[in-house]
């Protein structure tokens, strides 16, 4: 079994910053990439940003120079830092985790895609 636990959302004023938490745990083997996307009311889930095991980055324009991805691979752990916060990234962020399952002495030949139960950010204005 694989765990994805997020934290750190909460109410912040416009301008204001929040760091996001998503730790993965269990039958892991390997995690390659990992992610955040949100979900704003009666919209889509949309990507916010990727990081790659290897460090690449990827962003949502809307969001380049204002938030920060990045992981810890020791703890299985994927950051975002949220600076500058507008009204309009408010939602529910979600993290996934793209990996490898070991099982029973067995490391899966696929990888995997695991997701949290998201985390709330609300930025008043």
């Amino acid at each position: 079994q694989v765990q994805v636990v997020e934290s750190g959302g909460g109410l912040v004023q416009a301008g204001g910053s929040l760091r996001l938490s998503c730790a993965a745990s269990g039958s892991i083997f390997s995690i390659s990439a990992m992610g955040w996307y949100r979900q704003a009311p009666g919209k889509q889930r949309e990507l916010v940003a990727t990081i790659t095991s290897g460090g690449n980055t990827n962003y949502l324009d809307s969001v380049k120079g204002r938030f920060t991805i990045s992981r810890d691979n020791a703890k299985n752990t994927v950051y975002l830092q949220m600076n500058s916060l507008k009204p309009e990234d408010k939602g529910v962020y979600y993290c996934n985790t793209d990996l490898r399952i070991l099982r029973n002495g067995v490391v899966s030949s696929n990888e995997y895609r695991y997701w949290g139960q998201g985390t709330q950010v609300t930025v008043s204005s």
